[in-house]
């Protein structure tokens, strides 16, 4: 079997499994996603979620965050870890999307990596989920973990999983790769404990390094 038919069929099998995949993590708006992704750093979503109610009610959108007192962001935040750089990085975002942006969240890869805290993979999120603008596949632990078990890459940089992923499949499934395989290694491939015997993969996974 080459990767181009194993990957066809992981991505039949996985929109049966999840037909409306999405991000785990409590959202209204871009800036609230892009917010809530860069807390999760390090973090669970859940945790994240409990946070944010609070978070996004002293301060809902740029305008708020940007006159923030840095050192009450992070009393707030404390529980999602790394809280003194996330709350850091959230003011200064704030203020540049206000000083560049007139508040709103751009819609470019170039433009979003320029926020702070925020790399490919949160722009990668924020535009595919946010915007259904596909620059990219969001790279995140889940989707490192899975696609070398299952053979899609040889590589362990989330640069080349990413151009990796991009060659196997469609640019309209860019969003969904991400949130299916962050939903499927959550139920199924656990890091530690996959439970391959259930697995409706197993069949066609190379089971790398498990």
């Amino acid at each position: 079997m080459t990767r181009q038919e194993r990957a066809d069929i992981i991505a039949e099998r996985l929109a049966r499994r999840f037909p409306d995949p999405d991000t785990e993590l409590t959202w209204n708006s871009p800036w609230e996603l892009m917010v809530a992704t860069v807390l999760a750093a390090q973090c669970t979503d859940a945790r994240v979620n409990k946070v944010t109610p609070e978070l996004f009610r002293r301060w809902p959108n740029p305008a708020a965050m940007a006159k923030a007192n840095v050192e009450e962001v992070m009393e707030v935040i404390h529980s999602t870890g790394f809280f003194r750089n996330k709350a850091k990085n959230l003011v200064a975002s704030a203020n540049l999307l206000m000083d560049e942006f007139n508040g709103e969240m751009p819609r470019t890869m170039a433009e979003l990596i320029r926020l702070h805290g925020v790399a490919r993979k949160t722009a990668n999120i924020v535009l595919g989920t946010a915007f259904g603008i596909h620059e990219g596949v969001a790279v995140d632990t889940h989707v490192k973990r899975l696609t070398f078990r299952m053979g899609l890459t040889e590589s362990t940089n989330v640069a080349v999983i990413e151009k990796d992923l991009m060659k196997l499949f469609p640019r309209k499934l860019w969003a969904d790769i991400n949130h299916w395989l962050v939903l499927f290694g959550r139920q199924v491939c656990n890091a530690r404990s996959p439970k391959c015997p259930d697995c409706e993969l197993a069949d066609i996974c190379p089971r790398k390094g498990v």
